[in-house]
């Protein structure tokens, strides 16, 4: 009898979601602790183009598995593991952080129960939803495929990414749909307490990164080209600096130099961490701590949460002497870098016990 080999992980995949991590928790610091607002912002606006979808494109990444058997059985089993892994230790975190941090408990309960954000955890339920729809598709694919040998195996896959690109896109028209950006009637409510509008902003990204593991040796093909890697340093640095700076390409039924920019940007960095793999194996400090980082990525953004630093002074000061990148990045980084740190202290402490292992971190 055969027994199947597990294809060792991508160390420097590994190393990219902390990576990712570290940005997400540096952007909370400048807008949470310093007060910073993103327009004034000499780093925020660029960071912002790229550290979600950049998150999202790597589960992506990570959901596709070659060797998974689509039955009814498998379903079953993947969406309750995903339920516990996601919803327990979401809603245990979000109530506790409107008990402890939070001025009044039911008050910051019901308004962020009913906030698009959820007081920052709508992230994990938005991933919920993506690996319910992407497991859901999948079932139904291999069902469809079965049936029909003779359609192009991408070509479901490539119908779904369409589609998301479609709600993406109606994200950024206000005058039509009420859950877009800058919408001024009230927003359809159900839309908000489920996150779903934050699935519709995120999920072409996270297909993105499935597309990209599925066809994997053709992917790398095109990575290794050599006219692919300065077509998308082109394309973002024209698509960015008009979303930052030129304003210039605004369409009614496009959001384009943003969504090549998010795109682009989180495909060089990708690129770079693949290229630079041998920097982010576990035999370098660097690699070894990133890789740690982000196989902790679910504790630390639970958990960050509770130590946001409240210094608006800072946020002023950067408000005031703007255009500064490297200040204003650094900063927020290293004492993103040190919250990460009390967040991996605090995680041990709690996985000491297989119980709190197990239903706050579903490991």
């Amino acid at each position: 009898m055969d027994i199947p080999v597990k294809k060792p992980r991508l160390e420097w995949l590994d190393a990219l979601r902390g990576f990712t991590m570290i940005l997400v928790v540096a952007n909370h610091v400048s807008q949470i602790g310093f007060g910073q607002h993103w327009k004034w912002s000499s780093s925020l606006p660029f960071l912002l183009l790229f550290r979600m979808p950049l998150f999202f494109f790597v589960s992506g990444f990570l959901a596709y598995k070659a060797a998974q058997v689509w039955d009814a059985h498998n379903l079953g089993q993947l969406l309750l593991k995903k339920l516990r892994v996601q919803l327990i230790p979401t809603a245990v975190f979000f109530v506790l952080f409107c008990a402890l941090v939070c001025n009044n408990f039911a008050d910051s309960l019901v308004s962020n129960l009913h906030s698009p954000t959820k007081g920052g955890y709508w992230f994990t339920i938005a991933l919920l939803w993506m690996f319910v729809i992407y497991y859901l598709f999948s079932y139904a694919e291999s069902k469809l495929l079965a049936l029909f040998p003779k359609i192009p195996s991408w070509l479901p896959i490539t119908l779904l990414f369409i589609i998301s690109l479609g709600f993406y896109e109606t994200c950024f028209l206000p005058k039509i749909f009420p859950w877009a950006q800058g919408h001024k009637m009230p927003p359809i409510q159900w839309l908000n307490d489920l996150c779903l509008e934050r699935v519709f902003f995120h999920f072409p990204f996270f297909l993105f990164g499935n597309i990209v593991h599925r066809y994997w040796k053709q992917a790398q093909r095109v990575m290794d080209s050599r006219w692919f890697y300065p077509i998308v340093i082109v394309i973002v640095i024209l698509s960015a600096a008009d979303v930052i700076k030129w304003h210039n390409l605004k369409f009614a039924w496009t959001n384009l130099p943003s969504t090549l920019a998010k795109f682009g940007l989180l495909t060089i960095a990708f690129m770079y961490f693949r290229y630079y793999q041998q920097y982010f194996s576990r035999r370098t400090v660097i690699g070894s701590s990133l890789q740690y980082i982000g196989r902790r990525t679910l504790d630390i953004y639970l958990i960050h949460f509770f130590f946001m630093p409240n210094i608006p002074t800072i946020g002023s000061f950067f408000d005031k002497y703007r255009h500064n990148f490297v200040l204003d990045s650094t900063m927020a980084v290293l004492i993103a870098l040190l919250i990460i740190a009390f967040c991996c202290i605090t995680s041990n402490i709690l996985r000491v016990s297989p119980f709190l292992k197990k239903w706050l971190f579903g490991r």
